[in-house]
C-alpha cells in the first residue's frame, strides 16, 4: 500500500484532515482478467471501496475526539468550581483573622 499510516495507526487521527481513501490498483483493473468480468461485478464492486468500508471507523474515531474533548471540559469545569470554593473558604478565613486581630487590638 502505497499511502501513509495505517488503518490501524492513521497519521491523523481527525477525519477531516485525512487523505480520502483511493481504491488499490487491483480494484481499478479488476482481480479478474477482463475476459470473465461482467457489468453486474463491476457495479457491485464500486460499492466496497476501502473509504466505504473505513467509515465506521472514522465515524468512532470522531466520536471518541468529541467524547474526549466533553470530558476535558467536564473536568476544567469541576476545577473551576473546586477553586471558587476554595477561594471563598479562604476570604471567610481572612476575614476572621483580621476580626481576631482587631479584637486582640483593641483589648
Amino acid at each position: 500500500m502505497n499511502t501513509a499510516g495505517t488503518i490501524d495507526r492513521p497519521l491523523t487521527h481527525d477525519p477531516k484532515k485525512q487523505a480520502p481513501m483511493k481504491p488499490s490498483i487491483n480494484e481499478l483493473a479488476g482481480a479478474t482478467p477482463e475476459d470473465f468480468t461482467t457489468t453486474g461485478v463491476i457495479d457491485s464492486r464500486q460499492n466496497r471501496t476501502r473509504e466505504m468500508q473505513l467509515i465506521p471507523e472514522a465515524l468512532a474515531r470522531a466520536h471518541m475526539h468529541e467524547r474526549l474533548h466533553e470530558a476535558e471540559r467536564e473536568r476544567r469545569a469541576l476545577r473551576l468550581v473546586t477553586a471558587r470554593r476554595m477561594q471563598r473558604r479562604a476570604e471567610r478565613a481572612s476575614l476572621r483573622a483580621r476580626r481576631a486581630i482587631a479584637m486582640a487590638v483593641m483589648q
